[in-house]
């Protein structure tokens, strides 16, 4: 038995650091730094409102003379895949982005667009409720509330 363990245990630790191996190789994928792309997040994360990629090119076009709404667009599914930024989705409308990468609320004006964070708990018992209701297993949610906001209801 002793001799079968000695045997064995070179085995399993060889086999441990190829699975070790294997998953760094199946991190993200590694992107060289970009300015634009640094100061994309870097804008993002200056502004509460929640901006499509037409309004970050008009912002960053001075700066980057090059810049093309390609590159915009580039760099921020970039940044969405590394979970740097959200993406709130629309459908048919544009796309906006969030630098608040917390799990959150938001609210959103029916008249202006106007996209506005919410600041309320999460109900994470509603993922186990609805796990529960349909059998499958839930992460995550999100929840967007619509309206009209201030300026739209004055």
């Amino acid at each position: 038995m002793v001799i079968s363990l000695l045997i064995i245990i070179p085995i399993i630790n060889k086999y441990k650091r190829k699975i070790k191996n294997e998953m760094k190789n199946k991190e993200k994928p590694k992107y060289r730094h970009s300015k634009q792309r640094q100061r994309i997040l870097e804008l993002l994360r200056s502004t509460e409102t929640h901006p499509t990629a037409n309004w970050l090119y008009n912002k960053l076009r001075n700066d980057f003379p090059n810049l093309s709404m390609g590159n915009v667009y580039r760099n921020l599914n970039i940044l969405v895949e590394q979970g740097l930024i959200g993406k709130i989705e629309f459908g048919s409308t544009f796309d906006r982005f969030d630098a608040n990468i917390h799990q959150h609320y938001h609210f959103i004006c029916e008249n202006c667009g106007e996209i506005i964070d919410l600041e309320l708990p999460v109900d994470k018992k509603l993922n186990d409720k609805v796990t529960k209701k349909i059998n499958l297993k839930v992460r995550s949610h999100n929840i967007q509330f619509y309206g009209l906001c201030d300026k739209c209801t004055e």
